[in-house]
């Protein structure tokens, strides 16, 4: 236990989290690299599909600290978007046809120009997406955000580990499940989640310990039939997560052994349906300093897009980015694993 913990408490560094991914794969039997399991269904190279979806962290800051964080996010936290980013952000969406602009954090709300971006980037005509952990809506300086996602028509895409008080408090600390049904029923009091308001409201749920998570739809009728009869809630969608041994999920593993079970688990779980809708395909990353990835989990890696793109938001080409290699790693194995998995939940 003294090396796992040793190890864990060495996770100071993303390529520190890839050597530890990677040596313990090793001592799996059955391990295929991930290259080889694309190669096999003649995915590798992995190639985009065509740009459709723009996600920008917007830094790292939060008010919470949760457990399975891959962003390792926290109000200690001092990495965040500046004004001029936002401005290369805003420059790179005019002379593009993508539509749909996904902010992300930590708590995206807590960056100081999200309001002024929000404004600007509607006025282009864009979808935006909030993922919100909803807490952050209860607290007096955000308060007021459901009126003004309302105004813009963000779409709200929030996190709730469960239905339950005891299982989402023992994931994201006490008190976060009964301030996320107030800041629920506010978005509802609003037309969020209602039928025929065009106001979307969708909760994402990731499994609590080290296994990956059920059928969605199942789930999603399971959440919307307890939380309308605890709490007269109403959501559109629900997105299910896989937790990806990344950051404080990895330190997890490491802690209570199950790094290499979970691995193998992932590895054996590979659907090539999955893998063909895998998000990288579809969407960009930007970073909070303005380098781009192909997504926010190579983001948390440091995993920067491939040499042969281009590499910063200020230098945005979106043909250089709809014909780049995509990279890859071990870790991707919590992308095609069973029904698949990306920010818009299952890809099968």
């Amino acid at each position: 236990m003294k090396s796992l913990q040793a190890e864990a408490h060495s996770l100071s560094d993303p390529a520190t989290q890839l050597e530890i991914i990677n040596s313990h794969n090793e001592k799996i039997r059955s391990l295929s690299k991930f290259e080889e399991k694309l190669g096999e269904i003649d995915l590798f190279p992995l190639k985009p599909t065509g740009v459709e979806i723009f996600q920008m962290n917007v830094g790292y800051m939060c008010n919470m600290t949760c457990k399975h964080c891959h962003v390792d996010a926290g109000p200690d936290r001092e990495e965040i978007m500046s004004r001029e980013t936002f401005q290369y952000c805003l420059d790179a969406l005019k002379n593009t046809d993508i539509n749909t602009v996904d902010l992300t954090g930590g708590a995206p709300e807590m960056n100081p120009h999200f309001r002024w971006f929000v404004e600007e980037v509607s006025k282009l005509g864009k979808h935006v997406i909030v993922r919100s952990n909803l807490t952050i809506l209860t607290t007096n300086k955000f308060s007021d955000l459901p009126e003004f996602f309302k105004e813009h028509g963000v779409e709200v895409t929030c996190s709730l580990p469960f239905y339950s008080r005891s299982r989402t408090d023992r994931q994201r600390g006490k008190g976060t499940y009964d301030k996320s049904i107030t800041a629920l029923k506010r978005l509802n009091e609003l037309g969020y989640g209602k039928k025929d308001t065009g106001l979307m409201l969708n909760l994402v749920y990731n499994p609590v310990g080290a296994f990956l998570p059920g059928d969605q739809g199942e789930i999603k009728q399971e959440f919307k039939k307890e939380l309308s009869r605890s709490h007269g809630i109403e959501f559109n969608d629900l997105y299910t997560i896989t937790n990806l041994p990344i950051s404080r999920f990895l330190n997890f593993l490491l802690m209570t052994g199950n790094l290499e079970e979970y691995m193998e688990k992932l590895i054996e779980s590979f659907n090539p349906a999955a893998a063909m809708g895998v998000m990288c395909r579809n969407t960009i990353s930007v970073g909070w300093d303005g380098r781009l990835f192909d997504c926010d989990f190579n983001q948390m890696l440091e995993m920067e897009i491939h040499e042969d793109s281009v590499q910063h938001i200020r230098d945005f080409d979106l043909e250089s980015l709809n014909n780049r290699e995509i990279l890859v790693n071990q870790h991707c194995f919590g992308c095609t694993a069973g029904a698949g998995s990306s920010c818009g939940g299952a890809t099968t």
